[in-house]
Order: structure tokens, then sequence, then C-alpha cells
């Protein structure tokens, strides 16, 4: 059993302070960024409109973003100072002198809390929530991350390493979130049943439990704001070489009140059968670091990674790219050629950095660390990625 969630943090630090029966959605489209909200009662659930407007993206004076589930657990990478981005190391729970009585779990899942300031203003996103909420849980607990200061979550696609602490979270954190802490999703194709191609269940977003658990779910097919400071991309077109690769496949339909919505689904996914999954939902989350450009939260880059890095770059209008992190999608072991031109046309986005995650692989970390010397970090679990001054 996981104990109590507590807040840790030093309030020296800036960061540290302190059928659709249900229709719980908000909605927001391509034409803009949200501004305000407006809000009814409908049924079971709340229901809000976004209201889009054009305007100046935010800029963040300082952002932190830590590692919670990842791939890798290592305890001896050294703490780097880099120009423009410190790179904290955490070793987990160990203390000079005391038993440890937990320690990081690794996993196939990734999940990243991103803390950010302006001005006065302090905020926290939860992006994704790895394959399982013990992994979560754990990892939050050692890291002193309270589930209390979340402003707002991101899933960035409906796979089962993204989603799957997700319930256990709620569950762990019940009476201790926000009331109507959003969750963004980039479309109703997040909520398909999906299985990987040798036919293994790959789980089902549970809405019923989300909105149970008070959130108010925000459909994001365009760029919107979450949290007054990130910008999610929306869902992420392919504008260069880049393919979706498909590990999974999805079907339309509810069973149980699960999956996703024939009547908000196009006509060619309705087939009543599990099809390749072009990951049409899938979106990215980024800030805009004042003096340093965009730091892009890729999540899994099923779209592509530079796609995903050129999609920010559209709904942010901002072309500088400051930090690129999270999974780079390219395992299964592409050939040596795709690898290559993804790190060559990465390179020509000149990014400071690249930090590379969960579903990236070996691989092309090797090729990208030999093409881009100095510039590419290894994260792990506890990793903690600090930007601004």
């Amino acid at each position: 059993m996981v104990p109590p969630f507590c807040g840790c943090g030093s309030r020296g630090n800036p960061f540290d302070r302190g059928g659709f029966g249900r229709r719980g959605v908000l909605r927001a489209t391509g034409l803009g960024f949200v501004a305000s909200l407006v809000a009814t009662l409908v049924g079971e659930a709340r229901t809000a409109r976004a209201q889009p407007v054009a305007g100046t993206v935010p800029e963040v004076e300082h952002l932190r973003v830590t590692m919670l589930t990842d791939n890798f657990v290592w305890p001896f990478f050294a703490p780097q100072q880099l120009d423009g981005m410190k790179v904290e190391r955490s070793s987990g729970a160990e203390r000079p002198g005391v038993r440890p009585s937990a320690t990081f779990t690794s996993e196939w899942g990734l999940s990243m809390l991103a803390e950010s300031t302006l001005g006065s203003q302090m905020r926290s996103v939860l992006i994704d929530f790895g394959y399982t909420s013990q992994a979560l849980l754990t990892n939050m607990r050692i890291l002193g991350v309270d589930p209390g200061r979340i402003d707002a979550m991101v899933l960035s696609h409906g796979h089962f390493d993204h989603f799957g602490g997700l319930t256990g979270l709620l569950v762990a954190a019940k009476g201790q979130l926000k009331p109507g802490l959003p969750l963004f999703v980039g479309g109703e194709d997040c909520f398909c049943t999906r299985e990987v191609m040798n036919g293994g269940d790959f789980g089902v977003l549970d809405r019923t439990a989300i909105l149970d658990a008070g959130l108010k779910l925000m459909l994001s097919e365009g760029p919107s704001i979450a949290a007054d400071h990130a910008i999610t991309t929306g869902q992420i077109p392919l504008v260069s070489f880049e393919k979706p690769l498909v590990p999974t496949r999805e079907k339309t339909g509810l069973v149980a009140g699960l999956g996703c919505d024939p009547a908000r689904e196009p006509a060619a996914k309705n087939t009543g059968t599990f099809i390749p999954d072009d990951f049409q939902h899938e979106i990215a989350t980024s800030y805009v670091v004042k003096g340093k450009g965009l730091v892009v939260l890729t999540s899994c880059s099923h779209r592509g990674v530079v796609n995903t890095v050129r999609q920010a770059q559209a709904a942010s209008g901002i072309e500088r790219v400051h930090a690129v992190i999270g999974g780079f999608h390219l395992v299964p072991p592409l050939n040596d050629a795709y690898l290559r031109q993804t790190v060559a046309e990465l390179k020509a986005l000149r990014p400071d950095f690249l930090v590379a995650a969960h579903c990236t692989g070996d691989a092309f970390y090797d090729i990208a660390r030999a093409e881009m010397p100095g510039q590419v970090i290894h994260s792990a679990v506890g990793t903690r990625l600090v930007f601004g001054a």
C-alpha cells in the first residue's frame, strides 16, 4: 500500500510553493487558444465550451520538468549545469543513516510533471501517467509530488503505457485534487479500444472513472492553453518524411460504457472491427521559456518527432526550439537510414537539447549523440530538467 501523499517542498524554491450519456466534455477547437470557459450543468456531468481567441502565447520565466515514470532507473548519473539547462538527478529515497523503505520504479511507460512560474503565478501540469499506478504513486511519493498542487492534466494519447496509472492516481488522491481539475485529450479517438498488433489487449480509457472523480474532460483537437502556461499542440499533421508507426489497432464502439462514441468518429473508422491506429488524436505539450524558446514535451511521437516539434512551433508561433523532451518512438529498431534522416531533420531544427526518454531507442540515441555532441541527454526516473534564470 502506498502511504498518503504529502507536500514536501521548500518554500525557498519557486517550484516548491506551496453512448455519451455523460456530456462532461470541454471542446477546444483549432481556431485559437482557450481564453475563458462558459459552463452549464447538463445531466450528471458539467458541460463547458471553450471560447477560443487569438493572442500572444504565455512566456514563462522558469520551467522544471520531472520524469516521474520512465523505462530506466540509474542512480549514478551525475548532475549537469549546461548553458540554459540544469540537469538534476535524484537517487531516490536513500538518505544517510536511514534504511530505505522504497525505491524508484521503472517500467515501459512515461509520466512527466511540468512546473512553471510566470510572475507570481505558479502552475503544475501532469503529463501522462505511465503503465501502472504502483510505479507512478511510488515515484511521486519519493519525489515529494503533491497531487493537490496539480493545476491540469494532459493525456497525450490512448495507449496503456501512458494512461494506465491514471485511475489508481484518482483513487489514491481522492479528496486532494482541485475541484474541476481539467484533463486534456486530443479527441474522441483517445477513448477507442486498442490492441497490439499481435492481438493482445492494450486497454481502454475509463471515461466514467474520470468524470466520477470530478475531472473536467477537455477534448483539444486544436491548440489550447493548459493551466495558463502550457500549450497543447492539438492534433499533429504529417508534414515531414515521417509516417505513423503502427504498433496497435483500434476499434470504434461502446461496450458497457467503455470505448469511443461511433457518432463522434468518422465513417471510415466505424467498421466494427479493429483497424490500424493512425494516432490522429495524439497531442504534445510545450512551453515558451523567456529568452530561450520552445521546450517541447513530445510524450511518444507516434505521429513523428519532427512533425510533433513543427506542430508545437505552429501552435505557439515560436520558431526557436530550446529543448525536446520525451519519447521519439523510434522502436522497434528501424533501418539506419530512417534514424539518420530523423537526426538530420531534428538537427536542422537547431534545438539546444534533446532529452531522450521512453520509446526513443538506443540506436537513435547513439547516432544523435555522435551528431550533436553535448546536446543529447539520457532520461531516467527522477531526472529534473530546469530551464530559465
